[in-house]
């Protein structure tokens, strides 16, 4: 049972990552905007956090610098697609390649780095449950704080001005404009602090989850994070079971390993992405059901005046 305790953990912890990520696209996209970078700025951002931790010995500095280096590449992002017209596909991948080249560029001299000792986080409440408090009562704070941040975006999208404004602008930008809002505003700011949620879960991820540096260390979670936003027809609360389920998929490969499951470990790596693949298709039978959640105006231009 103590397995089994443990599994959940490491479901949430990996979770995280995917969840932080999915949460800031998911903004992006309910302003209207696809941002195909998350690779990329996952990628600096770790490179980023694990750089400040490695010269100030902070943990919270790292996630902070995390944040603003994925802000600042999703800003660049947002400015041109959102104002420069520049193809939205295309300028994410573009940002998802240079992220992928500038991570490894900058980061050669981090591999061999170490961290200060990680913080040891202990829950009372938590911790006493029994069976499963030892694995939920030393999570990272991170963990909790992102289920938090699932339920507050629920409640800005779905109960405040500000969030029927975002999602006007999602759905029908000309119409917004209309009214007098500052659409390209908006959608700047929506970029802007989607890309912070998606350095985060970089930074989480190179200083906490895994507290080293290695080339190419985010390894496809950035895509899986764009595709769990359309499996969770882009419901915050759908987006936060996802992550966990595929965190839990994640995790099942190591846990099938340690049971003395005779597989090929190249086959159980694949698990995620096997999971991922699968989801897309059962999705893509019903594609009416999509169009029906998707923000109407998902990857079109904006211009004022046109």
């Amino acid at each position: 049972m103590e397995s089994y305790a443990l599994l959940l953990g490491a479901t949430l912890s990996a979770g995280t990552v995917l969840a932080l990520a999915s949460l800031g696209l998911l903004i992006n996209e309910k302003a209207g905007i696809v941002n195909l970078g998350a690779e990329g700025m996952m990628l600096c951002a770790a490179i980023a956090g694990f750089a400040t931790v490695v010269h100030t010995g902070s943990f919270v500095l790292g996630l902070v610098a995390g944040m603003a280096a994925g802000a600042l590449l999703a800003a660049l992002f947002g400015v041109l697609v959102i104002w420069f017209n520049t193809n939205q596909y295309a300028t994410g991948l573009a940002l998802s390649l240079f992220g992928v080249g500038f991570s490894a560029f900058v980061g050669i001299n981090y591999v061999q780095a170490k961290l200060p000792e990680t913080p040891k986080f202990a829950w009372p409440l938590l911790g006493d449950l029994p069976l499963l408090g030892p694995a939920l009562g030393s999570l990272h704070p991170l963990v909790y704080g992102t289920m938090l941040l699932a339920a507050a975006q629920v409640w800005f999208l779905y109960r405040t001005r500000a969030g029927l404004v975002l999602r006007s602008v999602g759905e029908s930008p000309e119409s917004a404009h209309a009214l007098g809002y500052p659409v390209r505003l908006i959608r700047l700011g929506a970029v802007a602090a989607g890309g912070a949620l998606c350095g985060l879960a970089g930074a989480y991820l190179s200083t906490a989850y895994t507290p080293l540096w290695v080339e190419g260390m985010v390894a496809g979670r950035g895509w899986i994070a764009l595709a769990l936003t359309t499996f969770a027809t882009w419901r915050p609360a759908r987006v936060l079971l996802g992550a966990y389920l595929f965190g839990g998929v994640t995790m099942l490969q190591f846990h099938l390993q340690a049971s003395g499951v005779q597989l090929a470990s190249q086959l159980l790596s694949m698990l995620p992405y096997v999971a991922t693949i699968l989801v897309l298709v059962l999705i893509s039978r019903n594609p009416g059901w999509i169009r029906a959640n998707m923000p109407a105006s998902l990857g079109r231009v904006f211009a004022p005046g046109t």
